[in-house]
């Protein structure tokens, strides 16, 4: 059998998705269906967009609301969240001033469709989720959990918060060639050593996203929101 591949810079929504802006951000919005709780907030990888971003959402989250930024940094005609200076060398005082720009906006967006922060998650791509491994370094009260999808992360967080638990799954391709297995673990393993309670998972795949990885966000997903549910 294939494994299906998602294309995370082609798979656009033509239907009713609307389109807003919010915290300095262009967003595409989805909202809830069925009451789920769980609101993500999605970040797209290099290349990337809101519109496009918002399928994965779909996949692995259904009935939940979502929330697609777009980045508004453009990189050789791609989009992205922070600037970088080279190959795996970012600006850090960019990627620090777009950190607090997105812990800022997190509240206003949330609030804005009538949503509960407790159930809030970022899921972030490659780019994407070095942004957001960074805010949940930095700012940790901002989101309830996390999905890191192949992070990159070359840089040290320089925070020393407690992460208190915080539930973060982080995944990659095991054939990865941007950033693979044993890097990723080491950025689970710096998110355990500041008390986030982390999974990690591997995929047969490269940077590419298929359908394996798909189902273990999925599940993660699902399990945050059986969690979520009973606590209510």
């Amino acid at each position: 059998m294939v494994a299906r591949h998602f294309d995370l810079t082609r798979a656009g929504t033509q239907d009713m998705t609307k389109v807003l802006e919010a915290g300095g951000y262009t967003y595409a919005y989805e909202p809830a269906e069925g009451g789920d709780p769980r609101t993500l907030i999605l970040l797209h990888g290099t290349g990337g967009d809101h519109t496009s971003f918002i399928g994965l959402g779909r996949l692995v989250a259904k009935g939940a609301a979502l929330i697609a930024l777009k980045g508004d940094v453009v990189e050789r005609g791609n989009l992205r969240f922070f600037r970088r200076v080279g190959e795996r060398v970012y600006d850090m005082d960019d990627l620090a001033l777009r950190t607090h720009r997105l812990a800022d906006a997190i509240p206003e967006l949330i609030s804005a469709h009538g949503r509960d922060p407790a159930a809030a998650i970022g899921l972030g791509y490659s780019s994407g989720a070095d942004l957001l491994g960074n805010l949940i370094c930095e700012t940790p009260d901002r989101l309830a959990g996390a999905v890191l999808m192949h992070p990159i992360m070359p840089f040290e967080p320089p925070s020393t918060r407690a992460l208190s638990g915080k539930p973060v799954l982080v995944t990659c391709g095991e054939r990865d060639p941007v950033t693979g297995p044993a890097q990723v673990e080491a950025i689970a393993e710096r998110l355990r050593t500041l008390g986030a309670s982390v999974t990690a998972r591997g995929a047969d795949s490269g940077h590419e996203v298929r359908e394996g990885e798909l189902a273990a966000i999925r599940d993660w997903l699902a399990a945050f929101r059986t969690t979520t549910d009973a606590a209510a």
